[in-house]
């Protein structure tokens, strides 16, 4: 039988709560280092025994402490989503918020919840990931200074000369990164063709295949198209209560964010530059949607391509997008 675990991880600890096959209980806390994970796997897999352990996605975090785990026989790590989480104390009543707490729900998320263990990605997947929120950030925060720029350019000159340096400093650090991605996505010949495919769809440049592959190829390799679209919060949220209440329906908004905004500018290139997607577009706009409304359908429907193109090994082909009749 094993001993169900939940882990709780901060920046310098993580709190563990457990619970052994005879009931037994135990709550302690350990260093988030190379010393705090090897111990903790001792005290798991003592005298042969075996484990299912829930922690959060934390950021970074949670990352060395969940690949200890992986790679330790006996024991099988799932890292759940925090919002998950946070709905699943919710439905238990929980109300208070600490460390020591949260472990406990995640205990409870591990011995009633489905479990689905965790697969990591590889060094090169997690460096593409960095590397791109990293350019996403300074593309970010060029933007905001280039704003406020215009904002300044009739009260100061002094200030407008130093935000031209910045801008241009953080356009030089933006080709570099990109320049960095790119020799790394050369390196493996799986992300290089999976980049190939990605350039094979006009809208998606080299700029924007390193911000989508860098969220996409960290995902589970058995992630359904579905799945995919609800990771990145693109799924329709219907909310309806009895006779009256009856609102439009909206995306969800509670997946992964970086996705939507590398999906955004390539579905509006998109809608211009590729004929079928171009026709998808108008007809959704004849059909009386909104301009937004079509082209979160259109990022939708990019999304859907993308992991046909991955799963098949194929470029994108515009009539299976959408058929122009």
């Amino acid at each position: 039988m094993d001993t169900f675990v939940g882990i709780d991880v901060s920046k310098m600890t993580f709190d563990v709560h457990l619970r052994r096959p005879d009931n037994q209980e135990q709550a302690f806390s350990l260093a988030n280092a190379r010393s705090g994970h090897c111990d903790l796997v001792k005290r798991l897999t003592r005298r042969g025994g075996r484990a299912r352990v829930v922690l959060e996605a934390s950021g970074h975090y949670h990352f060395r402490l969940a690949l200890a785990l992986h790679e330790a026989e006996g024991v099988q790590v799932m890292v759940v989503n925090p919002r998950a989480a946070r709905n699943f104390a919710r439905a238990n009543m929980q109300r208070s918020k600490t460390d020591a707490l949260d472990a406990t729900v995640l205990l409870e998320f591990a011995q009633r919840m489905p479990f689905q263990p965790w697969t990591p990605p590889t060094k090169q997947e997690m460096e593409l990931r960095s590397v791109a929120r990293r350019i996403g950030s300074l593309m970010k925060t060029r933007t905001q200074e280039k704003n406020r720029h215009h904002a300044a350019e009739y009260v100061s000159d002094t200030v407008c000369r130093d935000i031209d340096v910045n801008v241009r400093h953080l356009g030089r650090r933006i080709i570099a990164l990109q320049a960095g991605a790119r020799r790394l996505i050369e390196t493996c010949p799986r992300l290089r063709r999976q980049f190939s495919q990605l350039t094979s769809i006009k809208g998606i440049a080299a700029a924007s295949a390193i911000q989508i592959l860098g969220e996409l190829c960290v995902l589970p390799k058995d992630m359904s198209k579905r799945q995919w679209v609800a990771m990145a919060g693109l799924d329709p949220r219907i909310f309806q209560s009895g006779l009256s209440v009856h609102p439009p329906a909206r995306i969800s908004r509670l997946g992964n964010r970086f996705i939507r905004a590398a999906l955004y500018l390539p579905a509006l290139t998109a809608i211009r530059w590729e004929p079928n997607v171009k026709a998808f577009y108008e007809k959704l706009i004849a059909r009386k949607k909104a301009p937004l409304q079509a082209i979160v359908a259109v990022m939708r429907k990019l999304l859907h391509a993308i992991h046909g193109m991955i799963r098949t090994g194929t470029d994108f082909d515009g009539e299976k997008f959408y058929a122009l009749g």
